[in-house]
């Protein structure tokens, strides 16, 4: 296609949406008139879908729950009375208490004030609070954020290292819908301890965020912590950060929520409307669906030019892939949907994999988040007539035309700055996309029963290092691999068993591993 005529379809095919300043571009996906001709009904009747969810339909028979992450931002459009002012409640209680702690009326036993956060909490009730505090908070916030987001010792330690003598001025939010979270369990009874090392109370200092009558609301209630915000049972973690999921931390940190919620309502609006080219949403879920076939067949890369928006791509991540990556459709049939995503920044990223987006496998479409505004001021010339700004915009442009001339399609997202109404807004603009995508390709993307398999599996390892520890006799005889899994009756388990108690050896745990590391079937293994 000729210069001239890719400049006419760049402007067939662009988006603007004028009260928020963004623009979308996907006229570097070659899809053409006629496969959009036959996408025209299937979005129809995705249109028709989204709206029968919004309304209230339940989404997940399974669990007879709805969804209903989009009233967050316009609790108007709740389906019950009872739910718009449990939305609406929930959010005043939210700001009166982040303002009381700004001002000191609530205050940490030991200090004036709080000075630090610890988050406690995983995947979705890490992954939004993350991406936003990076892309939001300013160089001074009231509170300085720290995340428990994996159950792993190290980084436990590491964050009470930073903290250090702050803890008794760190205020702990632990965010866990039922309270059965196992990460997020350990990560708070980890703070516990550290708080009882230092002679700390921790409940004085504790708030919880789950779903009133769980497990972790009962035990906030009962060791009288300082509060708890509800999570509601029609908001999946993956959607939850503009709930007090997300919003509790961002307010503390001094970023405007109200403003991230008016963007996200204003590109809920637009992306409601039942026009392909007029839906910014519509026009992402076509572009995914082009190069995919439909099946996920590319992956989706994505390259934030904004030091700010680093973990856009990560927080994306599971949005696009716990929501869409499901085994079955619908119908119970065997499809095995989802889209893989990866992705850094722009420009490190051009050092890094973008030779092998060029030249390699093409097996992938890349999207450009492009941020127009180079900072708050004036820039200086880094060289005559250009600045650093002028160099990533350069890179951006000339990367994605390298990238087309050698046949590799991408969208371009643009918007004006990174505020908190637009990083409302691309939340809710990807949120939309991934229900489009789901009704187009047949899947249920509101529900993950991949990771609760997983979740059961770690469970089932858990019970069998219980096994384990059981059947050894403390100063007793050592015993063979194959002989310990006999005595507990799990000789097909026997690769788990010897990883268990190679763990346990490795972490001083009381078990003893004596033979060659190199041959884990001449290891006798016995307790101390």
């Amino acid at each position: 296609m000729d210069a001239a005529a890719l400049w006419q379809r760049y402007q067939d095919w662009l988006y603007y949406h004028e009260g928020l300043g963004l623009y979308l571009d996907i006229s570097r996906m070659r899809f053409d008139d006629a496969f959009v001709a036959t996408m025209q009904p299937k979005f129809e009747q995705a249109f028709k879908d989204m709206a029968a969810l919004e309304g209230g339909a339940i989404a997940n028979p399974d669990e007879n729950r709805m969804v209903g992450h989009y009233w967050l931002r316009d609790p108007d459009l709740a389906p019950t009375p009872a739910l718009k002012q449990e939305i609406s409640e929930a959010l005043d209680q939210l700001e009166a208490f982040a303002h009381k702690i700004h001002a000191g009326e609530i205050c940490p036993p030991q200090s004036t004030k709080y000075t630090d956060i610890l988050s406690i909490g995983i995947g979705g009730s890490a992954l939004g609070p993350q991406f936003v505090a990076a892309a939001l908070a300013p160089a001074a916030p009231p509170l300085t954020i720290h995340f428990f987001d994996n159950t792993d010792p190290d980084g436990f330690d590491r964050v009470f290292k930073e903290l250090g003598d702050r803890l008794s001025s760190t205020l702990v939010i632990v965010i866990t819908k039922s309270g059965g979270t196992p990460e997020t369990r350990n990560g708070m009874i980890e703070a516990k301890k550290a708080f009882t090392d230092k002679g700390l109370d921790f409940a004085r200092q504790a708030v919880a965020i789950t779903m009133p009558g769980s497990k972790m609301d009962a035990l906030a209630r009962s060791e009288g912590w300082l509060a708890t915000f509800p999570m509601f049972d029609w908001v999946g973690g993956r959607t939850s950060e503009l709930s007090a999921v997300g919003l509790l931390d961002a307010a503390l940190q001094g970023i405007d929520i109200r403003s991230m919620l008016a963007g996200a309502k204003e590109m809920d609006a637009a992306t409601r409307l039942p026009q392909l080219k007029a839906n910014p949403a519509a026009l992402l879920a076509l572009a995914w669906y082009f190069a995919g076939n439909g099946k996920g067949e590319k992956d989706m890369v994505v390259l934030p030019y904004k030091d700010s928006l680093l973990l856009f791509s990560r927080y994306l991540q599971q949005l696009v892939m716990e929501s869409l990556g499901k085994e079955t459709d619908l119908d119970g049939k065997t499809v095995y949907q989802g889209i893989a995503v990866y992705g850094n920044k722009g420009t490190t990223d051009q050092h890094a994999y973008v030779q092998q987006l060029r030249e390699g496998v093409p097996n992938f479409f890349l999207t450009f988040i492009e941020v127009l505004s180079d900072r708050k001021g004036s820039s200086i010339e880094v060289e005559p007539g250009a600045t650093a700004g002028d160099y990533l915009s350069g890179l951006l442009q000339g990367t994605r035309q390298a990238l087309y001339e050698n046949h590799r399609d991408s969208i371009t997202v643009t918007i004006p700055e990174v505020s908190a109404k637009l990083v409302g807004a691309l939340i809710a603009l990807y949120e939309r996309a991934v229900g489009l995508y789901g009704f187009l390709v047949h899947v249920n993307a509101y529900h993950q029963p991949g990771v609760e398999a997983g979740k059961k599996a770690a469970a089932d390892i858990l019970a069998l290092q219980t096994q384990v520890l059981a059947a050894l006799k403390p100063n007793g005889q050592l015993l063979s691999l194959e002989t310990l899994a006999a005595n507990i009756g799990a000789s097909d388990k026997i690769e788990i068993i010897y990883k268990i108690v190679r763990h346990l050896s490795t972490n001083q745990r009381g078990v003893v591993l004596e033979g060659n590391p190199g041959e884990p079937a001449s290891l006798k293994v016995g307790v101390q």
